[in-house]
């Protein structure tokens, strides 16, 4: 295969893995939106959609088996297909996350949540900040700007400690609340979760670019 097709090729990737992007931050918007607006139809959505981004995902990595299979790619082109691999193995796991808050959305049905939705939506919000730049990251071959973003998701670890408390004074205070407290702090997991896998795109970035490993999620 020509080199000029070869890199068309991973280039086509790289493009299927921002289109596959983008459905999981539609996901991550979605679900917080269906649980504010106790929209149960737009949390089953939701759960469907994830069916069309673990195929996409699936698809992703048989085309990156195939070149390296019927290739024989430098180790920088490599770094490359391990690199769209993994991203979009955390991608699929950050659309399972926004899944399950379509299923507490679900399990909650038209009820007022325990507590007003204000932190929450605030960490899906930065959630989805942090992807979109770790992204830009990636496409730009940025180092600099992934390792920038290692302790952005702090801001949500504050918040999710922030949830977990008011919800802990809750279920102390009234036990009664406990259901419906459990499922906030579910909520709250999963977008903490989501942040996580974010910054570890941002070590993927970095290793594509230096061959060096770096944990940025400390």
């Amino acid at each position: 295969m020509p080199r000029e097709t070869f890199d068309e090729q991973l280039k086509e990737l790289e493009q299927e893995l921002l289109a596959m992007s983008e459905l999981v931050d539609r996901a991550i918007d979605r679900s917080v939106k269906a649980l504010a607006e106790r929209d149960i139809e737009l949390s089953r959505q939701v759960i469907k959609d994830d069916e069309a981004i673990n195929q996409v995902q699936h698809d992703i990595e048989e085309k990156c088996l195939v070149l390296i299979a019927t290739q024989q790619p430098l180790a920088s082109d490599l770094r490359v297909i391990f690199a769209v691999a993994n991203i979009a193995t955390e991608l699929e796991r950050m659309a399972d996350h926004a899944k399950g808050i379509g299923q507490i959305g679900v399990l909650m049905g038209p009820r007022e949540p325990l507590k007003p939705l204000i932190d929450i939506p605030r960490m899906a919000k930065k959630g989805r900040w942090i992807l979109e730049r770790e992204l830009e990251a990636f496409v730009n071959r940025d180092v600099e700007l992934a390792r920038s973003l290692g302790g952005e998701d702090d801001e949500i670890d504050r918040l999710y400690d922030q949830v977990f408390r008011e919800l802990l004074i809750f279920m102390m205070d009234d036990p009664r609340t406990i259901t419906r407290a459990t499922y906030l702090l579910w909520v709250a997991h999963n977008l903490e979760r989501i942040a996580d896998r974010a910054i570890n795109i941002g070590e993927r970035v970095v290793f594509l670019v230096t061959g060096k490993v770096e944990e940025h999620n400390v």
